[in-house]
């Protein structure tokens, strides 16, 4: 093992053993190595004549570009397009998305946290999650109604155990007994991985206070029985809650939780700002101890750089100007407006007793998504058929549950489009008599 590693894993062993037993074997491996880019940070700041350190190319004092490129981009200097970002992110970005972090999260206030480190938006976010503490064979704790990509994320790259409970109870509401349970189960091992997605894709559903309390008090409870649990956060769709539930990420409340609670916040502007195809997102952690934030961000770095090297800085930049413009919190009402508006006018057309008896639906209250419980057809057979003879696309998560995706449907459209959903599911009823 490296001698950075080893040293890094002495400062978690340190000032909180319990984290350095959630690392996986490659966790306990990583640190950020001092090569070309720590020597190019120090010629940075030093080499006043020449800096022959890194392996881009100037001109005129400015990083070299083509001009017929550069000339799309008025807005911006060759400085926050063309040279490589550091692996962790733009420092300056990473502050911003910090501030915002606490305005969004008022239970963050007085907690101890690290700055933002940058990814390549949520799915790379996720993936140095699992690299840094899932073994093969570890189970995976998340509701059955999860993201499909969880799946190669975990699974297939990590050979993690996607284990799972039912998300709802019979109330409709976040299970927490059963959530209770699968955590409990880890007692034997000692460790467990927590994934956790609110507001949650498939349903988009967010928890209310006296659920999210049973969360907590269910995750308190394994820590007391001596279980180390990292709890990984995906709040894609972060800030788009519709009614009264909890409208600040699970993060803030983790936070300085319990010693053998290790919070990991995944987010990013990709879903939040509408600015997908960016790659834009961000990975924190929580701790009492700066020690602990370090050894993990130099984990994390290292980890970056023998993947990605860095995310890009064009779209950074974007970004870090989005968050600081006069305009960004008033064009973000906007669209949470035009979301709220189309989350409510789905809820008021699926209850209508016209579809009673072709489905019911799960309760959703944020995000993108809505979930149908079909109770009379194949939901893999209703998306083909529906797609073949009416031209609409929807996803088939089981035999039963049908994904729409409202935030890409206009409000005035809404209603012909489940009206075609049922005449799809009429087509097929008829045809098994």
């Amino acid at each position: 093992m490296n001698e950075l590693a080893k040293n890094l894993n002495a400062d978690l062993l340190n000032h909180n053993p319990h984290v350095y037993y959630l690392l996986s074997d490659l966790g306990k491996q990583l640190y950020y190595p001092k090569g070309i880019l720590s020597q190019s940070a120090e010629a940075s700041k030093k080499a006043t004549r020449f800096n022959a350190t890194i392996g881009i190319a100037t001109e005129n004092n400015v990083p070299m570009h083509f001009d017929h490129i550069q000339k799309t981009l008025p807005g911006y200097h060759p400085e926050e397009v063309y040279p490589y970002a550091p692996p962790p992110g733009k420092m300056e970005l990473r502050k911003e998305w910090g501030k915002k972090l606490l305005k969004d999260n008022p239970s963050l206030h007085d907690k101890n946290f690290g700055i933002p480190i940058t990814t390549n938006a949520l799915t790379h976010g996720l993936s140095i999650a699992a690299d840094l503490f899932v073994n093969e064979k570890d189970p995976i704790i998340l509701p059955d109604k999860y993201w499909g990509n969880y799946q190669s994320i975990f699974h297939v790259r990590c050979g993690g155990v996607l284990k799972t409970f039912e998300l709802f109870d019979q109330d409709g509401k976040f299970n927490v007994p059963a959530f209770r349970t699968c955590l409990l189960e880890q007692k034997q091992t000692g460790k467990a991985i927590v994934l956790l997605n609110f507001p949650n894709n498939p349903t988009g559903y967010t928890p209310y206070e006296e659920e999210v309390q049973g969360i907590l008090s269910a995750i308190l409870e394994a820590a007391e029985a001596g279980i180390n649990v990292v709890v990984i956060l995906d709040d894609a769709y972060f800030g788009l809650f519709y009614d009264d539930c909890v409208k600040e990420s699970l993060f803030g409340k983790l936070a300085g939780f319990h010693p053998r609670v290790l919070p990991v916040k995944i987010d990013g502007a990709t879903k939040e700002n509408y600015v997908w195809g960016l790659r834009v997102g961000f990975l924190s952690f929580a701790s009492e101890s700066k020690e602990i934030l370090d050894a993990l961000e130099q984990k994390t770095k290292g980890l970056i750089r023998g993947t990605i090297s860095s995310s890009s800085h064009l779209s950074q930049t974007i970004i870090m100007h989005s968050l600081q413009s006069s305009e960004f919190e008033d064009e973000k009402q906007k669209k949470y407006g035009l979301m709220k508006k189309r989350a409510m006018k789905v809820k008021e057309i699926v209850s209508l007793d016209q579809y009673k008896e072709v489905w019911s639906y799960y309760p959703f209250n944020s995000g993108y998504f809505m979930c149908l419980r079909l109770l009379q057809v194949d939901a893999e057979k209703l998306r083909v058929h529906l797609l073949d003879e009416y031209g609409i696309g929807v996803v088939a998560i089981n035999s039963t549950d049908l994904r729409i995706a409202f935030s890409c449907v206009e409000e005035e459209d809404l209603e012909e489009l489940f009206e075609l959903i049922y005449r799809g599911i009429k087509d097929l009823v008829e045809k098994e008599v």
